[in-house]
C-alpha cells in the first residue's frame, strides 16, 4: 500500500510504500531529509508527526527517548507509515541539495596517527570532484555488497582529496584490512556525500564535541570555519581515554595559537600514569555542562560513539539547549562487525 507524506514547512511531498522506511522513500524521490547514522541511534532524522500514524517494523529505535515520543517525534530512518502523514522537518529545503555520486578513488597516502587510527587520503579521478559540506560522510562500497561509512575529516576547499580517520575495530573486516593488508595506490569505490551533519547558518557561538575518531568530522568543520575566518567563539571538546588517543593534539594546539576565537578542551577518561596529565578528566559531555550551566545560547555539534551521544543529549537538553540547536553524528558499528566483536576469541 502507498501513503502520501507532506513535509512542513517546505511543502515537499512524496509517496512511501509499506515495505520501506519514510527516510528511504524521501531520499529515493529526491527529498533531502536530514539523517546521520541510519540506524535509529543519532536522532538526526527525527521529525515531528503533525498528523497520521507511524510504526517501527524492525523494533523501536535505540535512540528514541520517552521525551521524544511525548513530543511526537519519529525517527524516519526506522519508521514506516500506517497512514498518510504530515511531518514537521524545518531543515528540508533550507539549503540547496548536493549530488550524491558513486566514484572510484585511489589510496594516495596512508599515515598512522595512533596505534589504532589510520589516516587515509583518497584521490578522486582527475575529471571528477565531490562537492560536500564539512562534516558529512562517505560510504566505502565493498566487493561483497557491504558498505562502511566514514566521516570526511577535511574541508571541501581541497576537493580532489578526501581524508578519513579509520580506527581499527577488533573483528572489523574492513578496518583489519586497512591496518594489515591495504597498500597505497589501492583502488576503492565510494558513495557520497551523505548525512546532514554539517555547520548550519547561525550567529550563536559553537560547541564542537567529539569522542575518539568523532574528532574527524569536527576537524573538517574547523578547517572550513578557519578558512572563512572565525568571527565568533568556537569551543572544541575532544574526549578520549588516554593522551596517546589525542592523535592530532599538536595540530589543534597550533590552530588555537593562530585563532583567538578557538578554545580547545581535551578530556581524558582514563589517563595513564606516564601521561602526567594535568588537564580535564572524566566524561567529555560532563566537562561541557560543567563549563556551560546554560546552553540555550549555543549551537552544539557532537560526534562519536552512541553511549556518548545518548548521555550528552540528555544532559545538554537538561541544561537548556533547544533541540533544534543540537546536531549529532553517531559512530555506529555495522551489524556484522558487532557480531564479530561479540563472538568469543
Amino acid at each position: 500500500m502507498t501513503y502520501r507524506v507532506t513535509i512542513q514547512p517546505s511543502g515537499h511531498t512524496f509517496n512511501v510504500e509499506t515495505s520501506e522506511t519514510i527516510l528511504d522513500a524521501g531520499l529515493r524521490q529526491g527529498v533531502a531529509l536530514p539523517y546521520g547514522c541510519r540506524g535509529g541511534v543519532c536522532g538526526s532524522c527525527a521529525a515531528t508527526v503533525l498528523s497520521g500514524q507511524v510504526h517501527y517494523p524492525f523494533g523501536e529505535p535505540q535512540g528514541l527517548a520517552p521525551y521524544d515520543e511525548e513530543r511526537g517525534k519519529a525517527f524516519l530512518c526506522m519508521a514506516g507509515a500506517l497512514s498518510d502523514l504530515e511531518l514537521d522537518s524545518p531543515q528540508v529545503g533550507a539549503e540547496p541539495d548536493i549530488e550524491v555520486k558513486t566514484l572510484p578513488v585511489r589510496v594516495e597516502k596512508m599515515r598512522k596517527l595512533a596505534d589504532d587510527v589510520m589516516e587515509l587520503t583518497l584521490k578522486l579521478p582527475a575529471s571528477e570532484r565531490l562537492r560536500f559540506r564539512a562534516g558529512q560522510y562517505i560510504n566505502i562500497l565493498l566487493k561483497d555488497g557491504k558498505q562502511r561509512g566514514f566521516s570526511l575529516a577535511n574541508a571541501p576547499f581541497n576537493d580532489q582529496m578526501l581524508e578519513l580517520h579509520v580506527r581499527h575495530v577488533p573483528g572489523g573486516q574492513f578496518t583489519s584490512h586497512v591496518f594489515n593488508e591495504m597498500k597505497e595506490k589501492a583502488l576503492l569505490r565510494i558513495q557520497g556525500p551523505l548525512g546532514s551533519f554539517y555547520i548550519h547558518e547561525s550567529s550563536r557561538p559553537l560547541i564542537l564535541m567529539g569522542g575518539g575518531t568523532g574528532f574527524a568530522p569536527l576537524k573538517g568543520m574547523l578547517e572550513q570555519l578557519m578558512e572563512q575566518g572565525l568571527d565568533k567563539p568556537v569551543y572544541l571538546y575532544w574526549g578520549v581515554r588516554a593522551k596517546a588517543d589525542l592523535y592530532l593534539h599538536s595540530v589543534v594546539r597550533s590552530w588555537v595559537a593562530r585563532h583567538p576565537q578557538l578554545t580547545y578542551i581535551p578530556v581524558l577518561s582514563a589517563p595513564q600514569a606516564d601521561d602526567h596529565w594535568e588537564g580535564r578528566t572524566g566524561w567529555v559531555h560532563e566537562a561541557v555542562v560543567a563549563d556551560f550551566a546554560d546552553l540555550s545560547g549555543h549551537d552544539v555539534y557532537m560526534s562519536g560513539p552512541p553511549p556518548m551521544i545518548h548521555a550528552a543529549k540528555t544532559a545538554f537538553l537538561a541544561h537548556g539547549l533547544p533541540e533544534a540547536q543540537l546536531y549529532s553524528d553517531s559512530f555506529d558499528f555495522s551489524p556484522d562487525t558487532l557480531k564479530a566483536m561479540q563472538e568469543p576469541a
